[in-house]
């Protein structure tokens, strides 16, 4: 679905592709660039997207694409959130209105999208390693293209960076780096990486040199920029050789540069394409540049729905989200006991431990983006007495995985894992969806399982976790709000592995889990009313299952239907069908859930009409068997 280009701006609407940028006139390139920002600030506005990263881009990608050539030259993007703009520069500035909109542009890098994306990404970390294979292979085939890798400063916390890293410069010696230094991930930067970054940016002798650099740079240019650069960075190097992270990795540093320069940073890439060596360009940006509300509060624009262009206002929620429950309810358990800690992979706003920051700040820990540390960290809690809350998306939480098998599940030890984000996360697409986490958790031994129905039940379940210390436990739950169901007073401990039977019947019998269960309620109300008997089951937990009370009714009715927002392969209804052989019943299970593919994105309401996850549906695949 494309518009009509004269929507867009003079010069933007001229970029068909890279080649067309390449003909403008230097002069024009800041217009240029603010032509995109205006264009992004004004599209966004509708569609929602990540407009903060984006805007700290324009002037670095306008620069690559202006020095090297795509798709020849390989350009990827550590988490590609901030490709709106590269997108805008090969070839899909007419569309940049359907970003993250059903059948319209990803909110991501996409393989499928276009040739100049070269890696699809959607999880931090991924840039230098694959861009690393990429150089290693053009070294292989006897190519000459560039490899550059583009990654935030919040990717350097990241173990998969560092490893690669590490390997470098023993591979390829034709590999550049941008280290996109922001300060910022989805929230503040935090760590001795991300200090010593900014120690780069601050010290006055290093700034010094820094200034007179892209002096020298912007004012000789042509033959004799190389040497002149190299002795301008040579003598800043003998200034700080024992701090210079990267020289010690075998990889030459340059910088810290002005991100938003554009001519000077064109100058910077031609030398850079030139060197004979693995480089590292540091610049220095600024998240949200070019719009007041979003340098104000570049944590809500880093990702968000649609705004009022005027002042960057969203529409207030009338319901609290589960985020946000989870958040208060952590809280206030831990402002109880001593013993509870929390514990974010740099998401302290996604995931409302903010809260408990604010709140309890001795016991908030926030390790950047480090899942995999973040569960090791928590073990170590776990192992000496205390009650960590470990709260990661169900997406990112698949990084965690060999630490939840080896270190929390195989010593029993009580972590407890709560993943926001777990079932469709719409817009966003499938590298955000939760929809694989019933699937990876539930084989393991000794882990219990779970997901409430609505807004009271989880603050039960969080209430359950707090109380239970013989092992590991987990909760999933969704993005945004439920039901609106008020919690209770005083918080239920629920019995581990016990569901609830909200209604009895003898011709279909209906388990809903999580906020699925609406489905099947109403299911219920229209077999009913096609007059058959309908017995409703609120499972609570996926491991352990409640054998007897599904057995039970699976033994008195016709046919039984599960629900559940994950995908349908070793899913929960999965585990219907195996406890029903294991019993030596032969009531079929029909099930409603996610295909075994990854889901586009789209609006919820959308996707789940298209792949059949509605109540006509059930009712259909119910029928079949009465």
């Amino acid at each position: 679905m494309k518009s009509d280009s004269s929507e867009l701006p003079r010069l933007l609407k001229t970029i068909k592709s890279p080649e067309d940028l390449k003909k403008l006139n230097r002069t024009d390139l800041p217009l240029l660039a603010q032509e995109i920002r205006d264009v992004l600030i004004t599209r966004l506005s509708v569609t929602g997207g990540h407009l903060g990263p984006n805007l700290g881009v324009v002037e670095l990608s306008i620069a690559m694409h202006y020095v090297f050539d795509s798709p020849a030259d390989k350009m990827t993007f550590d988490v590609s959130h901030q490709g709106y703009v590269h997108k805008m520069l090969t070839g899909r500035a007419e569309e940049i209105h359907t970003i993250r909109t059903y059948e319209g542009l990803n909110g991501f890098l996409l393989r499928t999208e276009s040739e100049h994306d070269c890696y699809g990404a959607g999880h931090a970390g991924t840039a230098l390693s694959s861009a690393l294979g990429m150089a290693s292979a053009r070294d292989l085939a006897g190519g000459d293209n560039h490899v550059i890798a583009f990654a935030g400063d919040a990717a350097f916390t990241c173990g998969a960076t560092l490893e690669a890293l590490n390997n470098i410069n023993d591979t390829t010696k034709k590999f550049i780096i941008v280290l996109n230094d922001n300060e910022w991930s989805i929230d503040k930067n935090v760590g001795a990486i991300s200090r010593y970054f900014n120690s780069l940016q601050t010290s006055p002798t290093y700034s010094s040199v820094r200034k007179k650099s892209a002096d020298l740079l912007e004012k000789f240019g042509g033959s004799g920029i190389r040497k002149l650069a190299h002795k301008v960075e040579q003598g800043a190097k003998n200034l700080f050789s024992e701090n210079v992270l990267f020289e010690n990795f075998g990889i030459r540093y340059y910088g810290p540069v002005k991100g938003h320069d554009v001519n000077s940073l064109i100058d910077t890439f031609q030398y850079l394409k030139e060197q004979d060596e693995p480089v590292i360009l540091h610049a220095i940006t600024e998240k949200g540049k070019g719009y007041t509300p979003a340098l104000a509060n570049p944590g809500k624009f880093h990702g968000l729905g649609p705004y009022k262009q005027e002042d960057g206002s969203t529409a207030s929620p009338t319901l609290p989200t589960f985020s946000e429950i989870f958040g208060r309810t952590v809280t206030d358990m831990a402002k109880a006991d001593e013993k509870i800690t929390a514990i974010t992979a740099a998401m302290p706003g996604g995931t409302k431990l903010d809260i408990f920051k604010k709140e309890l700040n001795e016991r908030y820990f926030d390790v950047g983006i480090a899942e995999e540390h973040a569960a090791l960290f928590a073990c170590g809690h776990a192992c000496e007495g205390f009650k960590p809350f470990l709260a990661i998306y169900s997406t990112f939480m698949q990084r965690a995985y060999d630490m939840i098998i080896h270190d929390i599940a195989l010593q029993n030890l009580p972590v407890r894992l709560c993943m926001d984000r777990a079932g469709l996360s719409g817009d966003d697409g499938p590298t955000h969806h939760g929809l694989f986490d019933i699937g990876y958790l539930r084989h393991i031994p000794g882990l219990i399982h779970m997901q409430p129905k609505d807004e009271e039940e989880f603050v039960d379940m969080l209430h359950t976790m707090a109380a239970y210390n013989d092992g590991p436990t987990c909760i999933r739950f969704p993005r945004g709000a439920g039901t609106g169901a008020t919690p209770k007073s005083e918080p239920e401990i629920l019995t581990i592995g016990e569901a609830e039977l909200i209604a009895d019947g003898s011709d279909v019998c209906l388990i809903g889990l999580g906020h699925f269960f609406e489905i099947a309620v109403d299911t219920k109300l229209q077999l009913e009313a096609l007059g058959y008997s309908v017995a409703l089951i609120n499972p609570r937990w996926i491991k352990p299952l409640d054998a007897k009370l599904i057995t039970e009714y699976a033994q008195k009715c016709k046919v039984i239907c599960t629900f559940e927002d994950h995908v349908l392969m070793n899913g929960f209804g999965s585990s219907i069908i195996e406890l029903l052989h294991t019993s030596d019943i032969h009531t079929p299970v029909e099930r409603i859930g996610w295909p075994d593919e990854f889901v586009e994105h789209g609006k919820v309401d959308i996707l789940r009409a298209k792949h059949g996850i509605t109540t006509e549906n059930a009712v259909a695949l119910v029928q079949r068997h009465l």
